[in-house]
């Protein structure tokens, strides 16, 4: 889902990226009344992890490859507003330091990847569990099928924009149709990465996790089974894998953006990307000849600049946000 500039006209980018601008600003907000201090390391953590998690392609049709998105696992695991920053900080991140997806794409990159998976996937996981048991097991599987849909009106609102911005002759029935068709397929592998992360989480630290705080946390098994400190290290640690080894092992077929456009001809609209010369760009490091050293260096200085930036950002909005609260906290405090 990473759009190349010029994918959509220019009128399209500027209006999306109006849009993104607004609904990140309405985030920034609501970030402040909602982050814990527990939340700023797994914000941190979470941007890291989807990082290296985005750098890994599987196969999902002949031909055709999907990477994880994130955003409903950041909302499920954050809140919407929160998780949606932190997508939002992994896709610009990922377009200015490593030439992936377009910087005059950003609006609606920003938009497909992060707010509309994050608030779209968090309102189909909060009506899921009116359904499914309110146990650990219903929360994995609320969380696969609602990441796996995200997907899908990921790929819708990149076809909506084409309505109304196509920048090449392709009518939207086809392009929806493809993009819906493909994206299904992705949704799986979606859904079965979100599923085993927010297990692995709601396991180890129910308590962090936004989107079950108003259930019974004796149906969740809860116990805190590992410090924060151990949590921190132990995402950090599956980050650098990811990014590092299991990177290594991305099918090399177009994802499911690239395939449609390949099929249906607007990759011809494709432009060359503004900072294609940068030291990282397509995940490989300038000056090093070796291919695997190459991305693994790539992939863990992505990480790292991913992590480090989704903290301070988050510690940013809970330092502006909270002082008040914070205040009233140590005046009821009996240490």
């Amino acid at each position: 889902m990473h759009a190349p500039d010029g994918f959509l006209t220019a009128g399209t980018a500027v209006a999306t990226g109006a849009i993104s601008v607004g609904a990140i600003g309405v985030s920034l907000r609501q970030a402040r009344e909602q982050l814990g201090d527990k939340q700023v390391p797994l914000a941190g953590i979470s941007a890291a992890f989807i990082f290296a998690a985005q750098m890994f392609n599987f196969p999902v049709a002949a031909g055709t490859t999907g990477h994880l998105l994130g955003g409903a696992l950041a909302a499920i695991l954050l809140g919407p507003a929160v998780g949606s920053l932190i997508v939002a900080v992994v896709v610009i991140v990922q377009a200015l330091l490593f030439a992936d997806g377009g910087v005059t794409a950003l609006g609606y990159n920003v938009l497909n990847m992060a707010v509309v998976t994050a608030f779209g996937g968090y309102a189909i996981f909060r009506a899921l569990l009116r359904v499914l048991p309110r146990t650990a097991t219903g929360v994995v599987f609320a969380s696969g099928i609602a990441a796996g849909l995200s997907v899908v009106l990921s790929a819708t609102a990149f076809s909506l924009e084409w309505l109304f911005g196509a920048s090449f002759p392709v009518p939207f029935d086809t392009v929806f149709g493809a993009m819906v068709g493909v994206h299904l397929l992705i949704g799986v592998g979606e859904g079965v990465l979100t599923g085993f992360a927010v297990g692995a989480v709601v396991a180890a630290r129910p308590d962090l996790v936004a989107g079950v705080r108003d259930l019974d946390r004796t149906a969740l098994r809860d116990r805190t089974s590992i410090g924060m400190r151990g949590f921190a290290l132990a995402g950090l640690l599956v980050s650098l894998l990811f990014a590092t080894v299991v990177s290594q092992f991305a099918a090399p077929a177009p994802d499911g953006l690239e395939r449609v456009a390949q099929d249906t001809g607007f990759d011809a609209a494709a432009e060359d990307h503004a900072l294609a010369d940068s030291p990282f760009a397509d995940y490989a490091t300038a000056g090093l000849g070796n291919e695997p050293l190459s991305l693994a260096v790539a992939g863990a200085a992505g990480v790292v600049i991913t992590l480090a930036v989704g903290l301070g950002l988050v510690a940013a909005v809970r330092d502006r946000g909270s002082a008040g609260d914070r205040a009233g906290d140590r005046q009821h405090s009996p240490t």
